[in-house]
């Protein structure tokens, strides 16, 4: 059971590996997004990934190894909030199980279990807070991440922020559920299978005649842009923190040009 809302909760932003080295401004909008919503936001200094990548390749030894360090780096925060239900994922279902044979350390990713949340979830099911985002005259829509969506239960807070966005109309896909193919290591060692189904996954985007697609993880969007673009598909693809933070204006579509590592997140303490 997750823990009761705290009152001006200290936030650690778990920032991701793919939106620190690809998309630093899904970072930059989901601190603001938290600060809006009352929390002071910090981001650990020694944080790293998640462990997923080494999880899901089988190599336990190297994930625990992570894992502890995570542990350490989370332990003093009243909640954890990543924009990504894959590693949110990670952290709060998978990474307990490490340490199944350590008890101390089984209880402490216990805990930091309880406190972790994908961003939208956060701002809703947590904060009850809807951000005043700026107006967005387009036609959107929205893909379920497998991970956000199966093991988070995440589904109708992104789109419960959506509708409060003037402007903004989303159009369901037939099938937003439909797994993009990406699936971290998978689109490694299946290539194949990996293109049929982010392709069965674009021809169901442009059904919706949408200009603009969302979703809460990187993976994801990077698989299904990279897809689009190869398509010679102009549809605009984001993060919906981008749209919920109102940063639209100043950033590019994902794929169209690499974020500059000026911008990228700094690994400092308190943000504000």
């Amino acid at each position: 059971m997750k823990p009761p809302r705290v009152a001006a909760p200290r936030v650690a932003l778990f920032v991701t590996c793919l939106v620190d080295l690809h998309r630093p401004s899904v970072g930059f909008a989901a601190i603001s997004l938290l600060e809006a919503a009352g929390c002071t936001v910090e981001v650990p200094r020694n944080q790293t990934c998640c462990g997923q990548p080494a999880y899901n390749s089988g190599d336990r030894a190297t994930t625990r190894e992570i894992a502890a360090g995570i542990l350490t780096a989370f332990a003093a925060y009243d909640y954890v909030v990543v924009p990504s239900g894959s590693c949110a994922g990670m952290l709060s279902r998978h990474l307990p199980h490490l340490f199944d044979d350590d008890p101390n350390r089984r209880a402490g990713a216990n805990a930091l279990a309880e406190k972790t949340f994908e961003l939208t979830a956060f701002l809703r099911d947590v904060m009850h807070f809807t951000p005043p985002a700026a107006p967005l005259r387009v036609t959107a829509t929205y893909h379920d991440s497998c991970a956000g969506l199966r093991e988070l239960g995440v589904k109708t807070q992104p789109r419960e922020l959506l509708a409060a966005v003037p402007g903004l109309t989303l159009t369901e896909m037939a099938d937003p559920e439909l797994c993009c193919g990406f699936g971290g290591t998978f689109c490694v060692k299946y290539p194949e299978i990996s293109t049929k189904m982010v392709t069965d996954k674009t021809a169901d985007i442009k059904s919706t005649s949408a200009a603009l697609l969302l979703a809460g993880d990187m993976g994801c969007l990077l698989n299904m842009a990279g897809r689009l673009s190869r398509q010679g598909s102009k549809i605009q693809v984001r993060h919906v923190a981008e749209v919920l933070a109102g940063i639209t204006a100043q950033t590019p579509s994902i794929g169209e040009t690499a974020a500059p590592r000026t911008n990228r997140l700094p690994a400092t303490g308190q943000t504000g």
